[in-house]
């Protein structure tokens, strides 16, 4: 069966071999045809091909489906309190999480999957169409287990973050329990998990402890991406770059020679522009990394800590507000940039032969993500052709 979708006024397919030759390879007055679940056709609308279905997009604009490259979903509670905390004049510490990890393990496998579930039809409604999802709030060899069983029934994207913070029970004894998440651990998680990742940070795990990690996650075939550089400047950006991690996720922190790294690499810096509002922090200099070179991408870091948002819009528009990203390099690191920081050449994009990932957009170009923050702008949403 194949699909039109027609009477688009501004069509955004991130291949600058199409339309205006941008990055975002801007299409106007366009169409487009669907396949077997795959972009089979684009161009000038007048030129569209016969199709067994159509879809009217009324003059709107469409985009590629956002691909959300960091999320940590599966979790129990809420830390409501502690945002408000914050809000009052308390700093962010991470401390919290633990707090996350006993509600965690105490929820049923029920619980965490109706939760899970809820998340990603919230994000879906939004544009999301690929999304990562990481454990990391279990910190017991059969949580983090469950937790990525769980993530695994909606994403093939699944990361192994065992090492998110030490445990109560390991209190004083983090080498211990290294040592557990390299072995035990991750022999469990492996069947269940795409990535590896950890939270290199004051308070978490130093750099060599973060290198054992990744190295052991490597050694048994799991690819490596980091949270680096987000409480403080630090190690993790430059491990990202030696290791070869696909993504260095935070990237709050960088000195100039950590942007150096980063453009002299194929390691994305992710960009987490959720956290950083939820937390009164300072925002990542967007405007430096892209000026060196490095690649950049949008993600919303959501949990019930410091980025309880699945709004890739939302993300989007604080990037251009307060990262100093113009519209156009926005939407294409919260769309191209993610699936470059998953390592997906099959998504983020509307050329021939990409998945037909989509939204179609109640506005006459994607400027307004930025423009109109907070209005709920997508219209329809295409998911491997399908509507949703």
């Amino acid at each position: 069966m194949s699909l039109l979708v027609r009477s688009i006024a501004e069509l955004v397919t991130n291949d600058p071999s199409l339309g205006d030759g941008s990055a975002l390879g801007l299409v106007h007055d366009a169409a487009l045809v669907v396949e077997d679940g795959r972009v089979a056709w684009v161009g000038d609308a007048s030129h569209a091909p016969a199709t067994d279905r159509v879809i009217d997009a009324e003059d709107g604009t469409v985009i590629p489906g956002f691909v959300d490259s960091h999320t940590h979903l599966v979790f129990a509670g809420d830390r409501a309190g502690e945002f408000a905390a914050r809000m009052a004049g308390e700093p962010y510490t991470g401390g919290g999480i633990r707090t996350t990890v006993a509600a965690t393990r105490a929820a049923s496998d029920g619980e965490l999957r109706a939760n899970v579930a809820r998340l990603r039809d919230e994000a879906l409604r939004q544009g999301t169409t690929t999304i990562e999802v990481k454990s990391g709030y279990g910190l017991s060899t059969a949580d983090e287990v469950r937790s990525l069983r769980v993530a695994r029934e909606i994403t093939a994207e699944t990361t192994f973050l065992g090492a998110h913070v030490v445990p109560a029970e390991f209190e004083g004894r983090t080498d211990d329990y290294v040592s557990l998440v390299c072995g035990e651990m991750m022999k469990s998680a492996l069947p269940h998990a795409r990535w590896v990742d950890v939270f290199c940070e004051r308070g978490a795990f130093d750099g060599d402890q973060a290198r054992a990690i990744l190295l052991a996650g490597m050694g048994v075939g799991l690819l490596p991406r980091i949270h680096a550089n987000q409480l403080t400047t630090g190690p993790g950006v430059q491990l990202a770059v030696e290791l070869g991690a696909a993504s260095a996720d935070h990237c709050t922190h960088l000195s100039d020679a950590d942007i150096d790294s980063l453009a002299g690499s194929t390691t994305v810096a992710t960009l987490l522009p959720g956290a950083e509002f939820s937390t009164r922090s300072p925002y990542p200099d967007a405007r430096r990394l892209l000026a060196a070179g490095a690649t950049v991408a949008l993600a919303s870091d959501c949990n019930p800590g410091s980025s309880y948002t699945t709004s890739m819009p939302f993300c989007v528009a604080v990037a251009v507000r307060e990262m100093c990203m113009s519209p156009a390099e926005a939407l294409w690191a919260a769309t191209a940039g993610g699936a470059r920081a998953l390592r997906r050449p099959d998504v983020g994009y509307l050329g021939v032969g990409a998945v037909a990932d989509l939204s179609v957009l109640d506005a006459a170009s994607f400027v307004h993500l930025a423009y109109r923050p907070g209005v709920p702008l997508v219209r329809t949403v295409l998911l491997n052709g399908e509507p949703q």
